[in-house]
C-alpha cells in the first residue's frame, strides 16, 4: 500500500490524521504552528490525495494499520496522535490496538462509534441525501460561521484532491461501521478531546461521551465554532496542543 506522508518541523513526533474527504493539506491552518514545537508527520489517507485508492470495503482498522505503516517508515516508535472526523476514530483504534506507538493521544470532532455514539445532526444527513454541492458541504464543516475565504481555500483544496467516487464511499463506510465498543475504559494514552460547540456533521455530544469513556480525559470545547474548529480558530488549537504535548 503505498501511503503519501510528509514530515515538517523538529521536536518530539506528532503524527496528524485527517478525516472523510480530506487529504494531509487539511491541516494547512496550523501546520506551521505546530512545527514549530513537533516533528510533525501527516499523510493522505488510503482512498484520497497521493496515497492508493484500493477498492473497498476500507475499515478503520485499516486505516489505522496504514497509519503504523506511516510511523514505521518515518522510523518513529512512538509518537502523538491527532485525528480529526473519521481520523479520529482512526487515531483511537491505532492507541487501542498498538498502544506502544501513541504517547498522547488528541480527538477532535469525533465519537466512539456504535450505539452509544450519538447520530449525525440532521442537517448533514439532509445534505448527503439531497444530492447538495460540495460548496454546501464545506460551509456545513464550518458552521456556525462559515467565513468566506476559508470556504474558497478549502474548495480549493478539495477540487485539487477529489475522490473517485468509490474511494469516498469506502471511507464513509469505515467511518459508519466503526465502534470501539467496550475498548475506550482500558485506552491508556492521556487523552485530549476537543470540539466545536456549533458542529453540524458530529454532534458535539459525542466529545463529552468520549471524555465520560476514556480514563481521565479532558475535554476542549471551541464556542462558535463548527466541525474544522481548528481552521476557523487555528492559533487556540496550536496553543492548546502544546500545552498538552509538551
Amino acid at each position: 500500500m503505498k501511503i503519501a506522508w510528509e514530515r515538517r518541523g523538529a521536536g518530539e513526533p506528532l503524527l496528524l490524521v485527517h478525516g472523510l474527504g480530506y487529504a494531509r493539506w487539511g491541516w494547512e491552518p496550523v501546520l506551521d504552528g505546530l512545527a514549530r514545537s513537533f516533528d510533525v508527520i501527516l499523510f493522505d489517507n488510503r482512498g484520497i490525495g497521493e496515497s492508493d485508492a484500493p477498492p473497498g470495503p476500507y475499515t478503520v482498522s485499516d486505516l489505522a494499520a496504514d497509519a503504523a505503516q506511516v510511523l514505521e517508515e518515518a522510523g518513529v516508535e512512538r509518537a502523538h496522535v491527532a485525528g480529526s472526523s473519521l481520523g479520529g476514530m482512526v487515531a483511537q483504534e491505532l492507541a487501542l490496538s498498538r498502544p506502544e506507538r501513541v504517547r498522547r493521544l488528541v480527538l477532535a470532532s469525533t465519537h466512539p462509534g456504535g450505539q452509544q455514539a450519538l447520530p449525525m445532526p440532521q442537517r448533514t444527513v439532509d445534505l448527503m441525501t439531497s444530492g447538495a454541492s460540495l460548496r454546501e458541504f464545506v460551509e456545513n464543516a464550518l458552521e456556525p460561521d462559515p467565513r468566506p475565504e476559508l470556504v474558497e481555500r478549502i474548495l480549493e483544496h478539495r477540487e485539487r484532491t477529489a475522490q473517485p467516487l468509490d474511494a469516498w464511499m469506502a471511507q464513509a463506510a469505515a467511518g459508519a461501521g466503526w465502534d470501539a465498543g467496550g475498548r475506550l475504559a482500558g485506552l491508556g494514552a492521556p487523552t485530549l478531546v476537543q470540539t466545536g460547540d456549533g458542529d453540524v456533521v458530529v454532534d458535539p455530544g459525542n466529545a463529552e461521551l468520549l471524555a465520560e469513556l476514556i480514563p481521565d480525559a479532558r475535554l476542549s470545547v471551541y464556542p462558535g465554532t463548527g466541525h474544522l474548529f481548528f481552521w476557523q480558530e487555528p492559533e487556540r488549537f496550536v496553543a492548546e496542543l502544546e500545552e498538552f504535548l509538551c
